[in-house]
């Protein structure tokens, strides 16, 4: 028999928790973002078909970490419902998530100095994402 009590977070409604995560994986980014751009001057360019060149913006950068952060909640929220092993399923998911995200950079990043900055953005928020919405999710007794 297996019982779902509450969230690790005892003290923070779960939908205020996870909407925290989104945030704060949106400010991890966007703090990579202004340490690599303005401070080091990094030209985040990356490549698409046909040869079109496109900087990455900060709106861009946010806006892409508070969407693949809400689809990581809502995951999450399935597997919780499914399965009673949802923290471990979710978190293993999630990373092997970051491991093909790095991809990107990797294939399309125009400079080496973009392919390292764009890691490092993916691995900052990963780094903040990953365990954060990973601890609010239900235990299993």
């Amino acid at each position: 028999m297996t019982t779902t009590t509450a969230s690790a977070v005892p003290h923070i409604k779960q939908g205020r928790a996870r909407a925290l995560c989104a945030a704060g994986g949106a400010l991890a980014a966007a703090l990579a973002w202004i340490v690599e751009v303005p401070l080091l001057g990094i030209h985040l360019n990356v490549r698409f078909a046909a040869g079109h060149v496109q900087t990455i913006s900060i709106g861009q950068v946010i806006g892409v970490t508070v969407a693949a952060a809400l689809f990581g909640w809502l995951v999450l929220a399935l597997l919780e419902r499914r399965t009673p092993h949802a923290r471990v399923r979710w978190t293993l998911i999630a990373l092997a998530a970051l491991a093909a995200s790095l991809a990107l950079p990797l294939a399309f990043a125009t400079t080496t100095s973009a392919v390292a900055g764009l890691i490092v953005m993916h691995v900052s928020v990963g780094a903040v994402v990953i365990p954060a919405l990973a601890r609010t999710a239900r235990t299993s007794a």
